[in-house]
């Protein structure tokens, strides 16, 4: 008997798809040769490449159970649900996301609260930027990357007196003498990471004093258990990894290079940080997504813990999970983003 003409209409609807082949299926019992010709009408039908590719996968579990008994059909159907034939669709589903693991091709990762403990950052790294602010300015104020620091922070402080910021006072010139320029300086830094300014001019300062603190060992990065696993998971699988973070690039590559975990550098493949811009403004991701080379935005997956920052990658276009780590601020209800409590569910 001849294969009824099927039309569909709808190429992601695999509830459709299996109902079709199950229907179909009833017509050619005989021989899997007939299974063949199931797919190609399918294919013919409309379907995409996915749906494709889960027809094959069904129309194979269909010779399996319908060979045996002719009461096969309800084991059939019971055991082919979405999950069962689009098991890369559901695991999107589980985890929260919005487009299929197969669709990614990088994830951008926050590093405070998201990949790092805040308790790191705010009981280790700021207080060891803080203490020895003095020490390393006096220690390296001729070398050509404290003179690059110093320029910064003057033209930074120069505004903030402007702008009437709390904690900013006048920066000497150098004719003033050295010890005068130092000490302008620390009161300004000591009051910029108090108020925790996500600024170009300190990030930078505070990279080169916790590479002392990193090379003499006095620090050690930290980053919570599932990471390291994670980030290997995704390097092998293909999928490109980077770190966006306030904080500089040269603190990004210190804090992943010198972890509990040894050097997990490998496994990113590059560093974001303000110079690329703010990170709760769109625009900061859109030179993102153009820098990672992807062909739009939705395969690039973000993971934060700050909602601003959430809003602004998804106004861009990216794919948004928001971590929940302990120590994080709590999120506000009805933040319409699905959330995440380690990496192994991504």
């Amino acid at each position: 008997m001849p294969s009824p003409r099927v039309s569909v209409r709808s190429s992601s609807n695999v509830s459709v798809l299996f109902s079709v082949l199950i229907f179909i299926r009833a017509f050619h019992q005989t021989s899997p040769l007939h299974h063949s010709v199931t797919v190609s009408s399918v294919l013919l039908s409309g379907f995409g490449k996915a749906s494709v590719s889960s027809a094959l996968y069904a129309s194979h579990k269909m010779t399996a159970y319908t060979s045996h008994s002719p009461h096969s059909f309800k084991r059939l159907r019971a055991n082919f649900s979405p999950a069962a034939i689009h098991p890369t669709k559901a695991y999107a589903v589980q985890n929260g996301s919005t487009i299929p693991p197969t669709s990614r091709k990088c994830i951008v990762l926050d590093i405070e609260g998201t990949t790092t403990p805040i308790s790191f950052v705010f009981e280790v790294l700021f207080p060891y930027a803080r203490d020895n602010v003095r020490k390393h300015l006096i220690a390296t104020y001729d070398s050509d990357k404290t003179k690059d620091d110093i320029k910064l922070l003057r033209a930074q402080v120069e505004d903030d007196l402007k702008q009437g910021v709390s904690g900013a006072v006048p920066i000497p010139p150098d004719e003033a003498g050295e010890d005068s320029v130092i000490d302008a300086l620390v009161a300004n830094v000591e009051a910029m990471i108090k108020a925790d300014r996500k600024i170009t001019s300190l990030k930078q300062l505070q990279g080169h004093i916790w590479r002392t603190g990193f090379e003499s060992k006095e620090i050690q990065g930290v980053v919570f258990d599932d990471v390291p696993e994670a980030l290997k998971r995704w390097h092998a699988s293909g999928i490109k990894v980077y770190i966006y973070s306030s904080g500089s690039r040269e603190a990004q590559r210190l804090i992943f290079g010198n972890t509990t975990y040894g050097d997990l550098r490998p496994y990113l493949c590059g560093f974001f940080d303000t110079m690329i811009g703010n990170k709760r403004e769109s625009k900061s991701y859109y030179e993102i997504t153009e820098s990672v080379g992807v062909d739009k935005p939705s395969e690039v997956l973000f993971i934060t813990d700050v909602y601003p920052e959430a809003v602004a990658a998804k106004s861009a276009g990216l794919d948004v999970l928001i971590s929940l780590r302990p120590g994080n601020a709590p999120l506000s209800e009805g933040h319409g983003f699905p959330t995440i409590t380690s990496f192994a569910e991504v």
